[in-house]
């Protein structure tokens, strides 16, 4: 695990997966750190044991590419959102789809539970957000008001409130409590691609204008303004304790970024070119990236030695 911001990284160790048949869209941790889940642009979603990189299951349901995944808090369920309007949601250890969620009009690009698992949130390209009540499936809360497309979502830890991030550049912060959206961060001069809040509540925007922004989202104030990356910024995580932020850039790097001072501790690019995703686990240990040519890769500090597992 990575305690201390102002460690080397002096050891990295890959390991390849290549089995998906298109572009690989998002990759995540269930919550106990046993399974990754991946989607890609070939309607499919993958499960693979984590520590040993082996396949577990393809889930198959959708009829267009799979833009976003995510895990429940307590790993039983995962949800999916696709190209086909729709937001599927299923049993891990089944892969048995419990509810299919039809309510968006256009591509949906983003999908999250909420911290206790009651609630999940979609949004796209029909520019809202809908927020569903998982015993029923119903549609519980629409959002409206961005001017774009949106990107990328997220509840905050406390599910006082929810993020969203749009084409518009903004990223909206909605109440939970309210009906109306408590701030509206401007700032960004590009699509707004990925949100992450910390476990001490800041807030991370990732954008096409190469830059990330770090901000308190009750205030709407910016804390830090991060620079140095090539190409838009695809993706971004926070540790566990808050004190680092990986970034992923088009065409790029991953950057590790001390967030006590705004400084990047680290760029890892001999082993991520192309990046396209990047999550630190939940027990802290692993930083993973997919890539454009259809296969993903995962930096362990913890691991003695590389694997290939491609087949």
């Amino acid at each position: 695990m990575w305690r201390n911001p102002s460690e080397s990284f002096a050891k990295i160790d890959v390991k390849y997966f290549a089995r998906h048949k298109g572009e690989v869209n998002s990759c995540v941790f269930s919550p106990d750190c046993q399974i990754l889940l991946t989607c890609s642009d070939d309607c499919r979603i993958f499960l693979w044991n984590a520590k040993t990189g082996q396949l577990l299951d393809k889930v198959c349901g959708h009829t267009g590419p799979v833009k976003a995944c995510c895990f429940s808090s307590d790993s039983t369920r995962f949800a999916s959102a696709s190209h086909d309007c729709t937001v599927r949601v299923w049993l891990t250890a089944s892969t048995q789809c419990l509810h299919e969620l039809k309510g968006h009009t256009k591509s949906v690009e983003t999908v999250c539970f909420s911290p206790d698992s009651k609630l999940l949130l979609s949004a796209g390209w029909d520019k809202t957000a809908i927020l569903w009540g998982l015993q029923t499936g119903d549609i519980l809360r629409r959002f409206s008001g961005h001017e774009g497309a949106i990107q990328c979502s997220i509840f905050s830890l406390n599910s006082q409130y929810l993020a969203t991030g749009s084409w518009d550049y903004t990223v909206k912060v909605w109440s939970l409590l309210t009906e109306e959206h408590v701030k509206t961060l401007k700032g960004h001069t590009g699509n707004v691609s990925c949100v992450c809040i910390s476990v001490s509540g800041m807030l991370a925007s990732g954008s096409w204008d190469r830059t990330v922004r770090v901000w308190n989202p009750r205030r709407g104030t910016l804390i830090f303004l991060l620079e140095g990356h090539t190409g838009w910024v695809k993706s971004l995580s926070f540790s566990r304790d808050g004190i680092l932020l990986a970034s992923a850039g088009e065409n790029d790097m991953v950057r590790v970024w001390d967030m006590t001072k705004g400084t990047c501790l680290k760029s890892l690019q001999e082993q991520m070119d192309l990046a396209q995703q990047c999550v630190f686990s939940p027990c802290g240990a692993l930083l993973t990236s997919g890539v454009a040519n259809s296969t993903f890769k995962t930096d362990s500090s913890t691991e003695d030695q590389a694997r290939d597992t491609d087949q």
